[in-house]
């Protein structure tokens, strides 16, 4: 029975054993959190969750207000920069590419050489069209001096049969020599109209050379790409040694200039998004908001996003490139909030706090309040919960350090309490 009796004892000392290192490890847990919480400190918790804050630094603070205000709630749709024109340069001619004189990234202005061609075949294309039109010159000539002659002919002819048909008339002559001076006369005649065509043979001859040559020349002028404006090279696609044939991409350039901002709006808001409203474009890598007017909306929205492309016109910006990411700033719905300089709002882990100046009988008192915080608008943050809205916030920088205080802050905050 002893035996038994000890076991007994034994295993329950044992099971004690067991469960009281779980116990202190939550009760050591607990106060940990509580501490970091300000339970063991000097301060205490009102009922209404604020606590009075006894930082004697906070009587020199720098103030700002909470204002009670109306703000405008937005739709974002996300989007990217694009070149109002992008240019795809391609060979109107078939020629081996000697030269290519520009880079990704470098900067052109109207009529500056990109490309250079090889041009001798088209060089020997221009010589042979001279050629054809200085032979077609000088059958124009011999066309000129045949009609001359011609003319010459059928004039003398022409006085001829007058005379015989006169002496014919009057009986001085035969029919039959009446005869053979008008066949003279109809030969003459025909030789004329047929230099006359031989004429306008060699006219249309010289034409015809005239284009050929004008088509040579414009082909040696394709010899040399060159900008038709002033932009960009976003991309090369041709190195020397190539073959350049029409149809084959060669660079693509973006025109100089503004850029536009493309983005998907969902259909609930197109009717927002006319073209003509102006709305903001938010570009995230450079931090800054600029307007926007709608220049287009696509006709049709796309059956799987059930969303429309909306572009809109941006102002030249300063590092603004195509492909940056951007967000089209949509207004919904006005609504009044609370706001607050983000600067005046701390934050201690999952907590976010303000120190807010309040009355106590005659005296001024700081107090730890704790808030809810929205979206940030412009260094602006809103408060949703804590703050109604003309209470007297704390800015943060008396709480960052426990240093000296900067005698310009100092004086602010000197000239603020008093």
């Amino acid at each position: 029975m002893m035996a038994d009796f000890a076991k007994d004892e034994f295993k329950e000392a044992a099971h004690m054993k067991r469960l009281i290192f779980p116990v202190l490890g939550g009760i050591g847990l607990l106060a940990v959190i509580l501490w970091f919480a300000g339970v063991f400190g000097s301060e205490t918790i009102d009922p209404d969750t604020s606590v009075i804050a006894r930082d004697a630094r906070l009587e020199r603070a720098a103030t700002t207000s909470a204002e009670l205000t109306t703000i405008v709630d937005y739709y974002e749709a996300v989007g990217t920069v694009r070149p109002r024109t992008e240019t795809v340069v391609e060979s109107l001619v078939t020629a081996k590419v000697l030269e290519v004189r520009v880079a990704v990234g470098d900067r052109v202005s109207q009529g500056d050489v990109l490309v250079v061609l090889d041009s001798r075949e088209l060089t020997a294309k221009r010589d042979q069209a001279v050629q054809g039109l200085e032979a077609a010159r000088s059958a124009r000539g011999q066309a000129e001096q045949a009609i001359n002659a011609a003319q010459a002919s059928f004039n003398r002819a022409s006085a001829d049969y007058r005379r015989m048909r006169t002496l014919y008339d009057e009986g001085a002559i035969t029919s039959q020599e009446m005869g053979v001076a008008e066949a003279e006369y109809l030969q003459a005649e025909a030789l004329l109209r047929q230099a006359r065509d031989g004429l306008s043979g060699a006219q249309a001859a010289v034409d015809q050379a005239e284009k050929i040559l004008e088509q040579a020349e414009i082909g040696l002028g394709y010899a040399e790409i060159k900008a038709h404006e002033d932009g960009e090279i976003a991309r090369r696609d041709v190195e020397p040694g190539d073959l350049a044939v029409p149809g084959k991409q060669l660079l693509v350039m973006h025109t100089a200039g503004t850029m536009r901002f493309e983005a998907l709006v969902r259909e609930g808001l197109i009717d927002r998004t006319r073209p003509g409203v102006e709305l903001e474009v938010m570009i995230t890598a450079l931090s800054a908001r600029t307007p926007a007017i709608v220049e287009e909306v696509a006709p049709m929205a796309d059956p799987r996003t059930r969303t429309f492309l909306v572009k809109v016109g941006l102002p030249p910006m300063n590092g603004l490139y195509s492909g940056m990411f951007g967000r089209l700033l949509v207004p919904m719905a006005e609504r009044e909030a609370v706001m607050l300089d983000e600067n005046a709002v701390q934050r201690v882990g999952q907590l976010t706090t303000v120190e807010v100046l309040e009355s106590v009988g005659e005296d001024a008192v700081w107090r730890t309040v704790f808030v809810t915080t929205g979206q940030s608008r412009q260094g602006r943050i809103e408060i949703l919960s804590g703050l109604a809205g003309g209470e007297v916030v704390a800015l943060p920088y008396m709480l960052e350090d426990q240093g000296s205080i900067p005698e310009q802050e100092t004086q602010a905050g000197e000239g603020q309490d008093g």
